[in-house]
């Protein structure tokens, strides 16, 4: 029977209670803390697909041949394959509470999991600084038409403060943001569309039977696509340890249903409407950049207004989609010394060196090459949890220095192998990264794991015979921090009696 502990031990008061695997932002989310409903979770991700670099990807479409119509399905389909791989990912945050670079320590060792985190959490901070880059145009745009202020990066800079200001605050000030961003980013989606294709009009253009002269192969525009969204396919459980989750929901269905309709609809029907309306503005105007379309066509109240919208959508992506996991990388990275507002701001900084406004200029080189290693880690991730450990995991030895996944020195060879092979192979043949590169990754870890690493490395939730002790909400239960280094899984009534008992 296991011991009853209180609430009050899941946060970390002192810093001599932090080590070298636990901060309070990276703990386990028990079932009392996932405020994110499901109509929220999807709202978040209204505001996730709606970010600028979308339009050049349809854009870029419609330039090298392809129909309109044909490039938004294309998109939308490539969207919901994603979205299928982020569910499988997602079962990781609703089921152990999890973070993504805590769970690598399963495929990758304690120590091991720093580099394929980082290389993640890296990522994270580029977008971050892409997205503050064009938001910071479109403010520019308001000072420069009102108030003869024309300095972008100045606009950058507090752009750039505000969003870290405002992660650092936590999910639910992320998830009231969603819900003012998504409607405002519906209304300037069709007033865009609508104006853009009166201007194809005035120019006597059908943008539906508009056909540019490029060769573009339809696979190549699907795999962008889902290099696009990779690093969210992996790194999902950052948001979904959040979402209300119903204890003692045995099934993947009843037990994700709060996912569903964020992945599978939200992310796919948003991601293809945008994409499509840069490919009506390269139609009408030749230039896929709403921010300079919007300046263009409209002035006064209405540019204000407009530009403010493009402002919030950035803003609602680079605060769930790219701060909290570039933040919540380096936390994993150090605990001791980074917690996780500490994080975010790093994550600001690291965005910003990187040099943002040049990574724009070469969007697709930029997403296949990152793309490859990244669902490689994607591939293994789904091995581990689901072939290898059949959703068991021995949450407590993740925070352990001494534990099962410390290894051969803190790292496992089998996930380094693969993710080094794996990705490399799909970045030489980049057109096709996601496609190579996931499917290798979970290959070749599954079988190195069983022949090189589990013979000598026994795991207790593998060796107890996939025990039920290893899962938490399909038995309803939850992880809990109960200090010095020990955890407990407590019922949905323990959780409630320890919160009363808190107060």
């Amino acid at each position: 029977m296991e011991e009853k502990v209180t609430i009050a031990s899941q946060t970390l008061s002192t810093e001599a209670e932090r080590s070298a695997l636990i901060e309070e932002s990276i703990l386990p989310t028990n079932l009392s803390q996932r405020p994110i409903s499901m109509l929220g979770y999807a709202w978040i991700w209204v505001g996730i697909a709606v970010i600028i670099a979308t339009y050049s990807l349809g854009a870029t479409g419609v330039e090298g041949g392809i129909s309109l119509a044909l490039v938004i399905f294309t998109i939308f389909l490539a969207n919901v394959g994603i979205g299928l791989f982020m569910l499988l990912t997602a079962d990781i945050g609703t089921e152990h509470g999890l973070p993504f670079a805590v769970y690598l320590r399963a495929p990758f060792g304690i120590h091991g999991t720093h580099l394929p985190a980082v290389s993640r959490g890296l990522v994270a901070s580029m977008w971050f600084g892409i997205q503050t880059y064009l938001g910071a145009l479109a403010l520019n745009g308001i000072g420069s038409h009102f108030l003869g202020f024309d300095n972008w990066f100045a606009w950058y800079v507090v752009f750039g403060v505000i969003q870290v200001v405002n992660t650092a605050y936590g999910i639910k000030a992320i998830e009231k943001l969603a819900a003012l961003a998504a409607p405002c980013i519906i209304a300037i989606s069709v007033w865009m569309y609508f104006t853009l294709e009166g201007i194809a009009q005035t120019k006597g253009l059908n943008i539906w039977n508009f056909h540019a002269t490029g060769q573009m192969s339809l696979l190549v525009l699907f795999i962008a696509n889902l290099g696009f969204w990779s690093t969210m396919a992996i790194d999902i459980p950052n948001l979904t340890r959040f979402v209300k989750t119903e204890a003692g929901s045995k099934t993947f269905l009843k037990r994700n249903k709060s996912i569903f309709a964020a992945q599978l609809l939200a992310l796919p029907v948003t991601q293809a409407m945008i994409a499509g309306i840069g490919g009506v503005s390269y139609i009408a105007t030749g230039n896929w950049n709403p921010i300079e379309v919007i300046q263009t066509e409209s002035q006064g109240f209405a540019l204000v207004m407009l530009l403010v919208l493009v402002v919030l959508a950035q803003w609602s992506t680079n605060t769930a989609a790219n701060l909290i996991p570039s933040a919540l990388t380096l936390v994993n990275l150090s605990p001791r010394y980074v917690n996780y507002k500490t994080g975010v701001a790093l994550a600001g900084i690291i965005g910003t060196l990187c040099f943002p406004w040049e990574i724009l200029d070469n969007l697709f080189v930029f997403l296949g090459y990152y793309g490859a290693f990244l669902s490689a880690i994607g591939g293994i991730m789904t091995a581990d949890y689901y072939l290898i450990r059949r959703r068991r995991v021995n949450v407590p030895d993740l925070y352990s220095m001494t534990g099962q996944f410390r290894y051969s020195g803190g790292i496992n060879w089998a996930g380094m192998i693969a993710w080094l092979v794996a990705g490399g192979i799909a970045a030489y043949y980049s057109d096709y990264a996601f496609l190579i590169g996931f499917p290798l990754g979970l290959v070749l870890y599954y079988v190195l794991m069983k022949t090189m690493v589990l013979p000598s490395n026994p795991q207790e939730e593998i060796e107890s015979g996939y025990c039920d002790r290893f899962l938490a909400t399909s038995v309803g239960k939850s992880w809990v921090y109960s200090g010095d280094g020990s955890f407990q899984r407590l019922s949905v009534s323990e959780l409630s009696s320890a919160e009363r008992e808190d107060l």
